[in-house]
């Protein structure tokens, strides 16, 4: 049997209508990921189908906002706070949005690039 593992980069425009195309198809939503990279971040949403595995990479610039998929998946509320809470990535409507309280943390966005 062969296994689809995809890794497919996608602009703004394409993410949320990207999103919706696997929640119709019966994807599930297994990790969202925030890393970053030179003048913002990469989110990484993962999704499978049984044993395949999709991944649709956003490059999102610093001062950029990226649409919450809680609608979609209500799932990745946290999975959303916590990319706000310790990246910085500006996600609007997340329901709930835990307003940087998911972590008790002493520092702001400690894992946003510091200059």
């Amino acid at each position: 049997m062969e296994y689809k593992n995809e890794i497919r980069k996608i602009t703004a425009a394409e993410f949320f209508p990207a999103v919706v195309h696997m929640k119709t198809e019966n994807w599930r939503l297994v990790q969202i990921c925030a890393s970053c990279i030179e003048g913002g971040y990469e989110m990484s949403y993962s999704f499978c189908l049984r044993y395949d595995m999709v991944t649709l990479r956003l490059e999102v610039a610093e001062d950029e906002e990226v649409a919450s998929i809680t609608q979609i998946y209500p799932c990745a509320f946290l999975q959303e706070n916590e990319a706000e809470q310790l990246f910085g990535v500006k996600i609007k409507t997340i329901k709930p949005d835990y307003k940087d309280k998911l972590y008790r943390i002493d520092v702001e966005t400690p894992f946003k690039k510091k200059e």
